[in-house]
């Protein structure tokens, strides 16, 4: 009996955690992910420690027989040494709205919240569950500079502390 009343608050916290995500950040609406498939360059990220030092990061997005969502993500290291992360991902919400659960591990899903949209899907911005994870995203390796200052103040009026982004090389 011990055991399951922690456990028991630890699955009520998250879930109050999970609501609490979905209720700062507002995903968009009229997500289509047939658009979204395909890949995504990282222009800029805050500093996580799983994407320490890396450039060239790449995510790419392609459905999978269970329909979820496959996801790969790579980058380079600066000794030249490529990283791969293998995930899925499986929507969080109505399929209209860009507001996914990613796994990189086991059945522990973070939150993926599109929150800003070009309407070609030319890029994207994704919040995580707290201001400690953006990641701003563009099918080219370079994103229009005018677009980026854009989204960049999008995100300071998230309550992201832009001067912490970080410029992701890409060649």
């Amino acid at each position: 009996m011990s055991i399951r009343i922690p456990l028991l608050t630890a699955v009520i916290v998250m879930a109050i955690m999970n609501q609490a995500a979905a209720q700062k950040f507002t995903p968009v609406d009229s997500f289509s992910l047939q658009k979204y498939l395909g890949t995504w360059y990282e222009i800029a990220r805050m500093p996580v420690s799983f994407e320490k030092d890396l450039s060239d990061v790449t995510a790419t997005y392609a459905m999978r027989d269970d329909g979820k969502v496959s996801v790969v993500n790579r980058g380079r290291r600066p000794n030249g040494k490529e990283v791969v992360a293998r995930g899925k991902a499986k929507f969080a919400a109505a399929q209209d709205v860009g507001y996914l659960k990613v796994s990189f591990f086991w059945c522990f899903y973070a939150d993926y919240i599109i929150v800003d949209l070009d309407s070609a899907y030319r890029y994207a911005m994704v919040a995580g569950s707290s201001t400690k994870y953006l990641w701003i995203l563009s099918r080219k390796p370079q994103l229009d500079n005018v677009v980026l200052k854009q989204l960049v103040n999008s995100a300071g009026a998230l309550g992201y502390d832009t001067a912490k982004l970080i410029m992701t090389p890409q060649q």
